[in-house]
């Protein structure tokens, strides 16, 4: 008897007693199995756990029990340390749900850790201490309140929803944004224990919608998508403070909230990819029996032009900063609404963004592959830039090698095919056979798409058949059937070629052969196919009449195959979800609805005001009618009070979109893209626009010095208390007005109509103004004037109107900056050569930069182009045709010249914006016959405007400039360039920037801002002992801060 021992049941030793006759007498006999060294090691091994488990969990239990609160809070971390190393802690539930009411907040805080991960599974215990759990949700302490919700929540007992139900509602009110969040995502989990709770729940997520808090936002809309994800409705009056909100929500919640805005976006906005090309398509066909009111509607018709809505732009420019975010969900996200909801012209910038995220790991990679590959099918402009990044790496999965290779696939044009093949005959040699098979796919496919290639690749297929691997020859063999298929009459020699590579072999016995392996192959489907064929082309005794019409079943006309893209029906999906990886429709998939013919009411999005301003108007506190009645207080001081009463109803009168944006978010105009310091800066800068707009009525009455003269009377009196007092002792007009710039800024795309609503403001508050008696200039409270503490540099155009400059003369602003874009100090006359004649045919080019403000847009900079024609011909239509451009660039053209005498030369000016780049712009020169390929380079130092600003002003700016953004070097000055004027004078040759006053002789400063983003560029030349010099630049742009400091070195130190 043989008797095989096992670790697993820890058999230590068999006994078998064997009787048997053995001379007349029994025999008594014991086996024992052999165990090896190694299976008792490991069997101590186990045994020395488990012994250390059960007297671990004794131990901690021990802990828990005691009187010592030391001791309960060492075993509670513990266990965590258990819990977050995977190890099962679920022994030790009954000896934790005693310590839930603990006094000392740190073990409550550990115990319901534990119980938020074992409440599922040890739900009869914790309904136990269910009146803890209710307890704790009015503990002062916000972490005790959430956790205890959420243990709540996480016991799944229909008998408690009504307790739960009644939590959420609680918890939903609660003031701090942590609970509330945590209520949110209870909602979730009650709905699946109950969905009968639909409604009420519906209920406690329209309240929470409303929540301003960031903390919130994205669970709230998670609990939306969840129970109700067809109420758009409860969406229309939070619509835009979601947007506004969306850049400072976490991560995650910003994936939700992008998801259900595209949807939302879908239902309420029309199309934006039809045209007006399209419109006056529709309408180009006139009839000639139209009357003429049918042609007069069709005009009308053709007018039409498409709009877009302002709160689908707001979508649009407040996800785009995100773009940049480190987490690959929330790129995917905006890359997905961009592509659903954009313009065609908008959507590729997602295109950079996307490419950034392959160099993630595989799993980023395959999806956002996956996404681009269905892109790519409808829009191949958008990756064509980025052709190199979809080049396959050794190193690369199969399934992201196959992903690149449907990329390319879909990219290849004839521009750039040659350089496809090239790449795919050395992926046709990989040792990943699949991928080999499916380069050969992707060959055939190039084919078919792209007929001056289809002669090469069938070539370089037939080539193929002669390879050693076997799995490269079947698929050549199959595609090259496909593409014989599709032009049968031009490719009879391949087929001869083929037919030669039988050898001997006659047709019937290589069919006998393919048969039988067919006739034992592990598919079934085959089996079942050669059952058939041979039934069909080897007849037998047995054959029906069908194989009498084999020859017409086989040789029937049939349509070409068609070789497609396996992601050609994936877009009906939306891109980034599971269904669009599946190719599936998976389980909580919403569709994407269509665009509608009529966009719905905008009106549902805006929200009432009105008590928000009752609100405002409290909390200012400073009404005509809270006045005391009897005149206790000296007259100026009484004076003092109702002027500042007066100014707080008109900047409450004056502010609206302050509120709509601080109280509802309900302006569209608002963005919370920028970056704090960019916030700040624009904040100060308007609010010294409105603070100046407001001084204007009144220093129109009186002249400067009597209101320097009264100001300090003023300040005298404030001058007592501390410095922060003074501070927040300002009007409250200052503050609201600048909250309501601050809180309503808005980019280019928006500032058209911005400026249009406060012109009409400013207009109603002068008229008012003009009634003020005199007296009210004393009552200007100049404390508004405190220093500015981050100044900006903003155009005069953008600040103060020339009129309103005239009115401030000798106002003396002390403490704020001016900085102003000023008039170039030289104009450069070198020019740079266009066009040559020789490669033109007689037409030459040449182009020099004016260093003007350009007329056709603020971020452009102005180049003059002067064309010649040394012909003995006139030349016609000179014009810019088409510009490859960097992603951001854009040009301005020139207006053409009709016709250019035989001799003659025409300046014509352009704009062109590059982006705060030195990158070429290459465009296209055409005449009436011919076209030529140009580029315009920009030195640096034409990247700039100069500006004008105080020394006081410079080394403010220079001081916040510091660190990373601070580029130096140490020069050897020539000794004729050692004077004041001639620094200057070679400085602003080589760069287009003004001159600061400075108060030392050996200190030497210039400032401008880039004419793109207008940052600011400070340059700085200090003169040292020995013809040394150092050379200090200053600017956020640190990559064109280094440009130019390279540039300049040579221009200092060479004579």
């Amino acid at each position: 008897m043989e008797q095989n021992s096992t670790i697993l049941g820890k058999i230590i030793e068999v006994s078998c007693t064997i009787k048997s006759a053995f001379k007349g007498g029994n025999l008594e006999v014991t086996l024992k199995p052999y165990v090896s060294v190694e299976e008792k090691r490991l069997a101590d091994d186990d045994y020395e756990y488990m012994e250390q488990y059960f007297s671990l969990n004794e131990d901690l239990k021990q802990m828990l029990e005691s009187s010592k609160d030391s001791a309960k809070l060492d075993a509670m971390k513990r266990i965590v340390g258990m819990i977050a190393k995977g190890k099962n802690a679920s022994e030790l539930f009954p000896a934790v749900v005693k310590n839930v009411a603990s006094k000392n907040i740190e073990i409550k805080k550990l115990v319901y850790v534990y119980l938020m991960r074992y409440a599922e599974e040890q739900q009869d215990l914790a309904l136990l201490s269910i009146s803890t759990f209710q307890r704790a949700l009015k503990d002062p302490n916000q972490l005790i309140r959430a956790s205890a919700l959420r243990v709540l929540s996480s016991i799944r007992v229909p008998i408690i929803v009504p307790i739960m139900m009644l939590a959420i509602k609680e918890a939903s009110s609660d003031l701090s944004p942590y609970v509330r969040k945590n209520a949110a995502h209870a909602i979730q989990k009650l709905y699946s224990l109950d969905p009968e709770q639909k409604e009420m729940l519906i209920e406690v997520i329209e309240k929470l919608l409303k929540d301003r808090s960031t903390l919130v936002a994205g669970s709230v809309v998670m609990a939306f998508e969840e129970v109700c994800p067809d109420r758009i409705d409860l969406i229309h009056k939070n619509y835009r403070k979601l947007c506004n909100l969306l850049v400072d929500v976490e991560e995650w919640g910003q994936v939700v909230i992008i998801h259900m805005l595209t949807r939302y976006a879908r239902t309420q906005f029309i199309s934006p990819w039809k045209t007006d090309d399209d419109i006056v398509e529709e309408h180009s066909e006139n009839n000639f029996y139209e009357s003429d009111e049918e042609q007069k509607e069709k005009d009308r018709n053709v007018k039409k032009t498409y709009t877009m809505d302002p709160d689908h732009r707001l979508l649009l420019r407040n996800t785009k900063p995100l773009l940049q975010s480190r987490n690959a969900a929330v790129v995917m996200a905006v890359a997905q609404l961009y592509w659903h909801l954009a313009p065609k012209s908008e959507a590729g910038i997602v295109s950079k963004s996307l490419v950034r995220l392959l160099r993630s790991n595989r799993e980023v990679q395959y999806i956002v592959l996956q996404n681009i590959a269905t892109m790519s099918i409808q829009r191949k402009g958008m990756f064509e830039p980025y052709l190199k990044s979809f080049y396959v790496r050794s190193t690369d999965p199969t399934m992201i090698k196959t992903l690149k290779l449907e990329i390319l696939t879909n990219l290849a044009n004839e521009a750039n095919i040659s350089t496809l093949l090239r790449e795919f005959q050395t992926y046709v040699k990989s040792q990943d056979k699949q991928f080999a098979a499916a380069t050969i796919q992707a060959i055939g496919r190039c084919a078919t798409n792209i007929t001056e290639v289809t002669d090469t690749c069938l070539n370089g297929l037939v080539c193929l058949l002669s390879n050693r691997d076997e799995t490269v020859v079947a698929e050549s063999v199959v595609v090259i059937k496909k593409l014989l298929q599709t032009q049968p009459a031009h490719h009879g020699e391949i087929i001869k070629h083929m037919a030669k590579l039988l050898d001997n072999i006659t047709t019937k016995l290589l069919t006998q052969y393919v048969l039988n392996l067919g006739k034992y192959d592990q598919s079934y489907d085959i089996r079942d196919r050669t059952r058939f064929i041979r039934q069909l082309i080897v007849p037998n005794e047995k054959s029906g009449a069908l194989s009498k019409y084999a020859k017409k079943i086989f040789l029937a006309q049939k349509p070409a195959p068609l070789l497609e893209s396996p992601f050609k029906d994936r877009d009906h999906f939306q891109l980034g979800t599971l269904s669009h990886t599946l190719n599936s429709r998976a389980t909580g998939y919403l569709e994407l609805s269509d665009w509608p013919d009529v966009a719905p009411d905008p009106a549902v999005r805006n929200v009432e005001v009105a008590e928000s301003a009752k609100e405002w108007t409290a909390i200012l506190g400073k009404t005509k009618k809270e006045k005391p009645t009897e005149k206790f207080y000296s007259e100026s001081e009484e004076e003092e009070d109702e002027s500042a009463s007066t100014s707080a109803t008109e900047s409450e009168s004056g502010s609206e979109s302050e509120k709509e944006d601080k109280e509802e978010g309900s302006s569209d105009e608002s963005s919370a893209s920028s970056s704090s310091s960019e916030e700040s800066s624009d904040s100060e800068s308007d609010s010294k626009e409105s603070i100046a707009k407001k001084a204007s009525g009144a220093v129109k009455e009186s002249n400067a010095e009597e209101i320097k003269r009264k100001a300090k009377g003023i300040s005298k009196t404030r001058n007592t208390s501390s410095s922060s007092d003074t501070a927040s002792s300002s009007s409250e007009e200052s503050s609201s007005d600048s909250k309501s710039v601050s809180d309503s800024r808005s980019d280019s795309d928006s500032g058209k109509s911005r400026s249009a609503t406060s012109s009409k403001k400013e207009e109603k508050t002068a008229q008012d103004r003009k009634t003020a008696s005199k007296q009210d200039v004393f009552l200007l409270d100049l404390d508004d004037f405190h220093p500015v503490t981050t100044p900006v540099a903003v155009p005069t155009a953008a600040v103060l109107s020339p009129s309103l400059t005239a009115d401030l003369e000798g106002l003396s602003l002390s403490g704020s900056s001016v900085i102003d874009v000023t008039t170039q100090v030289f104009v450069p006359t070198k020019t740079h050569e266009m066009l040559h004649r020789m490669t033109g045919k007689g037409l030459s080019a040449h182009y020099h930069f004016s260093r003007q403000p350009d007329m056709f847009g603020d971020h452009m900079v102005s180049v003059q182009v002067t064309v010649t024609n040394t012909t003995d011909q006139k030349i016609e239509n000179i014009h810019i045709g088409e510009a490859k451009l960097p992603l951001g660039m854009r040009i301005h053209e020139f207006n053409p010249i009709e016709c250019l005498e035989p001799g003659g030369s025409a300046t014509v000016s352009m704009g062109i914006d590059f982006c705060d780049s030195t990158q070429t712009a290459s465009f296209q020169l055409c005449t009436k016959d011919d076209h030529f390929n140009v580029n315009i380079q920009p030195p640096v130092g034409e990247l700039l405007l100069p500006v004008t600003m105080s020394e006081k002003d410079f080394k403010k700016e220079q001081g916040m400039l510091t660190g990373m953004n601070e580029t130096s070097a140490t020069i050897a000055v020539a000794p004729q360039n050692s004077t004041s004027l001639v620094i200057i004078e070679k400085v602003v040759k080589a760069a287009n920037l003004g001159v600061v006053p400075s108060g030392q002789d050996n200190i030497h400063r210039f400032a401008a801002k880039t004419v793109h983003s207008g940052s600011l560029m400070l340059v700085t030349v200090e003169l040292k002992e020995s013809s040394t010099a150092q050379l200090i630049i200053n600017t956020e742009k640190t990559v064109i801060g280094s440009v130019l400091l390279r540039e300049l070195k040579p221009v200092l130190s060479q004579g």
